[in-house]
């Protein structure tokens, strides 16, 4: 190999480097846009002095911003303890426990609102969870990214490898997400579980809203949010 055939290499090792830290930032920074309109779009629904249980908490972000907006009573759950430790950081009150086993020792209607935001496809029963929310709750509020995304079905039918996109930014191998699923296919597990959809907001690129609710939300919608309850029956 001569010294221009490894300085070329170089040249092309740096661009690629720079490629994917440059395309990293942007996943990173279209994420925390999506994160910050959801909260937003969860303040707007929440009432003063609601009673809230955050599933997947994280940092806390959501549970501190109704706290200082609406003077809520917070309970945020989340298994990892650098989240734990944040939260507390923030004065927000959190329990360190896996959702996927500690939500029966919860009363029927204990909250007023249970939260779960880009938690769902991470736990091992979401059909179990999403039972005990609309049970906990008087009302539930799920979003989650959808991975019907036409973004997802291109990159998976030309190019045969697992999407990234800003909502779903990890490799196959080190993605927490093991659930994967569909505005269609919640809105089926609604239907079929007596599950009555209260509200549902779609967002596009940048975590900006769809304009109107949409017969291809299921194409369009890279982020979904559901307000929901369960089905009273006389």
């Amino acid at each position: 190999m001569t010294f221009k055939d490894i300085a070329v290499n170089e040249k092309i090792r740096v661009e690629v480097k720079t490629y994917d830290t440059e395309r990293l930032k942007k996943l990173t920074t279209d994420r925390q846009a999506y994160e910050n309109r959801i909260n937003e779009e969860i303040s707007a629904v929440i009432e003063d002095k609601a009673r809230v249980l955050d599933l997947g908490c994280g940092n806390g972000d959501l549970l501190k911003l109704l706290m200082d907006r609406k003077d809520i009573y917070g309970l945020g759950i989340d298994i990892s303890t650098e989240a734990v430790l944040n939260c507390v950081k923030k004065g927000v009150s959190v329990i360190q426990e896996d959702i996927d086993e500690g939500l029966s020792q919860y009363k029927d209607k204990s909250y007023d609102y249970v939260i779960m935001t880009e938690t769902m496809q991470a736990v091992q029963r979401p059909d179990s969870v999403l039972q005990h929310i609309v049970r906990i709750g008087s009302k539930a509020i799920v979003s989650f990214p959808n991975f019907a995304h036409h973004s997802i079905r291109f990159g998976l039918f030309f190019r045969g490898v697992m999407p990234k996109t800003s909502k779903l930014p990890y490799e196959w191998y080190n993605t927490p997400n093991i659930r994967h699923l569909t505005v269609k296919d919640f809105k089926e597990f609604c239907a079929k579980n007596g599950i009555k959809i209260l509200k549902e907001i779609y967002l596009v690129k940048n975590g900006n809203r769809m304009r109107r609710k949409s017969l291809f939300a299921n194409f369009f919608a890279e982020d979904a949010l559901f307000i929901i309850q369960k089905k009273q029956y006389i």
